[in-house]
């Protein structure tokens, strides 16, 4: 038994102390600064004899464009993750469904866009969106044949949409890929010998059974993009401004840190309460299957 204990301490110690320090502690911290007042010149101001104060919070359930902007954050995060659900799971069903030598080839492909650089993805996609560029030229002739007026792409909610889709898109494959290919074939031949067409087996059998992988890949897509600064700060125009572009600019434009605090506290409540949801949904899906 003693054995059995150090073994047990030995195993999940490490885990243990990195949540700790690197997760429960900044997390105090944050608790303990969104208290604070801010200081004369930016940053905290002396706990001694300013002490601690309920200011931050007023001042956040004061002013409804704080409360908005949490909204269209969820919003943009919600869209988001529903367009990776409707461009990820056909790729990866597609995938599971290659000889095995090409399934490692789509894989790559799928997680290649990671060999470079984050911001220089999605500069790229301001050369991509750019009124002078083919796509943009393209796509306002197209607009203009229908008698509708040009629109900028660039520099628009739609840019910021199509940034984050394609930065997480990845994170939506790979847990979808990894659940699809653990399907036994013989419950689609079973489904068929009792009846049922290619839409009733997908909807009967694939798709609850997909459920899981979906649920998260969701949490790995909408938790990122809720708190995402630099795609709207690159690719969205001055309309665009997220909670994320809201907690930079409190820490580092105004320096108004507590209250950078207090926007970083209920975004990670958001957060814990996002993971929460999809880690019961995934597990009552595995329980029923």
């Amino acid at each position: 038994m003693r054995s059995e204990r150090l073994t047990r301490w030995l195993v999940t110690a490490p885990p243990l102390i990195f949540m700790l320090v690197f997760f429960v502690l900044p997390t105090l911290i944050v608790v303990a600064a969104s208290f604070r007042y801010p200081g004369e010149y930016g940053g905290l101001a002396p706990l001694v004899p300013e002490g601690y104060t309920l200011e931050t919070y007023r001042f956040f359930f004061s002013d409804v464009i704080y409360i908005e902007i949490f909204l269209k954050s969820l919003w943009v995060a919600a869209l988001s993750t529903g367009l990776c659900i409707l461009l990820a799971y056909p790729l990866a069903l597609l995938i599971t469904r290659l000889p095995k030598r090409w399934r490692d080839l789509m894989i790559l492909l799928v997680v290649l866009p990671f060999a470079s650089n984050f911001l220089i993805r999605i500069y790229a996609w301001m050369i991509i969106l750019g009124p002078q560029n083919g796509f943009s030229l393209a796509v306002n002739t197209l607009l203009g044949f229908f008698g509708i007026e040009p629109v900028r792409l660039l520099f628009s909610p739609f840019a910021v949409i199509v940034g984050m889709v394609y930065v997480h898109l990845p994170f939506m494959v790979l847990p979808l890929y990894t659940n699809l290919e653990r399907h036994d074939p013989a419950w689609l031949d079973a489904a068929q010998d009792l009846g049922a067409n290619a839409w009733q087996r997908f909807w009967k059998v694939t798709w609850p059974l997909s459920l899981p992988g979906i649920y998260a890949g969701s949490a790995l897509v909408f938790i990122p993009v809720l708190g995402m600064f630099a795609i709207p700060d690159i690719l969205g125009g001055t309309g665009d401004i997220l909670v994320g572009n809201l907690i930079k600019e409190q820490f580092l434009g105004t320096r108004d840190w507590p209250f950078g605090a207090t926007l970083s506290l209920f975004l990670t409540l958001i957060v814990l309460a996002v993971a929460a949801l999809a880690m019961r949904f995934s597990r009552k899906r595995l329980r029923h299957a």
